[in-house]
């Protein structure tokens, strides 16, 4: 996207993989709910969500030490116009499905035609920046763009490649468990039980595991993924010694629960990964399609009777920090005070219509950490004032006679069991001094899909991580466009014509630093915005894992994720 890779032409592996890691070994992991599908490409069900990523490659790949950077994977070559208006592929002629036969130009044309028609809408809005795809050798097809948009090159290297030859005949849309899409990843769905596992094996002949970018990655002959009801059950499987490793989110709970014998005899090692990407957003999202969460004054007043700094003490200690915007901890956060230079110029045309905050500068309130929280609580009543709602009765209501309640959609799995509905709690308990009533409405892990996807809640649990490198995706998740397109992930229902501008100047910049301005000015909008309750971030991993399961000591930029355990980890007994 800007400057020029990181990596030679002739690199050996990715920096953080060990190119020597032995193969072998079993691995089990724990996931919270179940699964429906063996398709994670289709809009219906709900898959393993690791599946995307064990058994299925693109015509590119990625490094996590850069941000704006892909290599080839499927594609042995790769070109691209001095203005981006297309790209062209040429396939590895070596490159094969796990059944054997060839990745052919017909299959990648069917992929992003399947996909962007008839997958999940993820792949929609991608298809539909496409003016024409179009084969132009034996093994090269280029792909030419209806917009500008310089990222778009990019993500065409990352779509999923399909089997065209297994679907015919059959209806992609509605596959479920009859049959997982065939793909060209080193893994293949072995054997299944719904609602209880999926195990997967390493492909022997997996075609390319000589690869610089595969080399020293997916070492383990086997993964399984064990089903649970909550993430309590799930902790209690790893202290027993059915599941390998664990991710833990909360600190407090990272030094206290983590003392039974298995961590003191050194079968479990306990292991910190740190990360340089930006914090996200994780917290309880607003539904601005619903009033009065329309009106900003509401959605402040509700962020002002949020007392994080004791949320923080009682549950994890105090030892967290608040995420402070949606790209904090990064070169692309918003900066503090005003908005100067570019980031002001951006944001001038749209001056007139900007919440309070975007310009001047917005933070998150601060309480004084104790319970009452009695100065924010008065802020709070003045702002429902200002929207039309005053205590009658010890009970807030508007002028109609309506009351002001919520409820808040939760699933188990959300920040841990117990941890959202906690938080919720106390939250409940500050809202009741308003004469505000708010619930939990926790729901199984399906429901809980079937209702973000429908917009059914009032306020939902709410996690979008961040990369270095954002792009097309912010068009998802705060896009007009999919404000009101059902499954979009657009949760908070965000139409806002500066913000789909900034996304769309993100994506036509050609220098790192118009880029950076572009993402900071859209930090503002989202921030200012007061979308979310923020709760606390994660700068680095928590992983408890079984003492066999060995690591790479240089660590990637972007620290732990799905890139990174399992794909660069591997077992060793001795």
């Amino acid at each position: 996207m800007y400057g020029d890779p990181a990596l030679p032409p002739d690199f050996v592996s990715l920096p953080y993989a060990n190119a020597n890691a032995p193969k072998g070994g079993r691995v089990v992991f724990g996931n919270t709910g179940g699964f429906d599908t063996l398709n994670p490409f289709a809009e219906k069900g709900t898959p393993p969500w690791q599946m995307r990523f064990w058994g299925y490659e693109s015509l590119m790949g990625r490094s996590a030490d850069e941000a704006f950077t892909l290599y080839g994977l499927l594609a042995e070559s790769i070109e691209v116009p001095e203005d981006r208006a297309w790209v062209e592929f040429t396939l590895r002629p070596e490159a094969r499905f796990s059944d054997g036969s060839p990745v052919t130009v017909a299959d990648v044309i069917w992929s992003y035609e399947t996909l962007g028609q008839e997958g999940h809408i993820r792949y929609r809005r991608f298809w539909n920046q496409i003016d024409s795809i179009e084969q132009t050798g034996a093994r090269s097809l280029r792909i030419t763009f209806n917009e500008d948009n310089r990222e778009l090159a990019l993500i065409a290297g990352l779509r999923p490649i399909l089997k065209k030859g297994q679907w015919e005949g059959k209806d992609f849309a509605a596959s479920g468990l009859d049959e997982a899409p065939i793909g060209s990843g080193p893994y293949t769905v072995a054997d299944f039980e719904p609602g209880r596992f999926i195990r997967f094996s390493r492909n022997p002949d997996y075609w390319g595991r000589d690869l610089p970018l595969r080399r020293g990655t997916s070492n383990f002959d086997e993964i399984r993924l064990d089903f649970y009801g909550d993430q309590t059950v799930l902790l209690e499987a790893f202290k027993a010694g059915e599941i390998s490793a664990i991710r833990e989110f909360n600190a407090a709970k990272w030094d206290k629960a983590y003392d039974f014998p298995a961590v003191t005899s050194g079968e479990v090692i306990k292991s910190v990964i740190p990360n340089g990407k930006p914090s996200g957003m994780t917290g309880i999202a607003m539904n601005t399609r619903r009033a009065p969460l329309n009106d900003w004054r509401v959605r402040e007043a509700l962020i002002q009777a949020f007392n994080f700094e004791y949320m923080n003490e009682t549950l994890t200690g105090g030892s967290q920090p608040r995420i402070s915007s949606y790209f904090s901890n990064s070169t692309l956060a918003m900066q503090p005070g005003a908005a100067e230079g570019k980031v002001r110029e951006l944001l001038s045309p749209f001056k007139d219509s900007l919440l309070p905050g975007v310009m001047e500068g917005y933070t998150l309130p601060v309480s004084n950490g104790s319970e009452r929280n009695r100065k924010n609580l008065r802020i709070a009543t003045k702002l429902l004032a200002e929207a039309g709602w005053t205590v009658q009765d010890g009970i807030m209501r508007n002028a109609d006679g309506d009351v002001l309640e919520f409820k808040v959609l939760l699933t188990p799995g959300n920040l841990g069991e117990g941890e959202m509905r906690s938080v919720v709690e106390i939250y409940a308990r500050a809202l009741e001094r308003l004469g505000i009533a708010l619930e939990s409405d926790m729901v199984d892990s399906a429901q809980f899909v079937q209702r973000q996807q429908a917009f059914d809640y009032d306020m939902t649990f709410f996690r979008r991580s961040m990369s270095l490198s954002p792009g097309n995706e912010q068009y998802l998740y705060w896009g007009s466009a999919a404000a009101q397109q059902p499954g979009s992930r657009n949760l908070i229902g965000i139409e806002d014509p500066a913000v789909d501008a900034m996304i769309d100047t993100m994506l036509t910049s050609k220098s790192k630093e118009d880029f950076t301005a572009a993402a900071r000015a859209l930090d503002r909008l989202l921030t200012a915005g007061r979308y979310v309750m923020p709760v606390w971030q994660y700068a680095e991993a928590r992983i408890a894992h079984r003492k066999e399961l060995k690591f790479p000591e240089q660590l990637p930029v972007s620290g732990d994720g799905i890139a990174y355990m399992p794909e660069v980890w591997w077992y060793q007994a001795d």
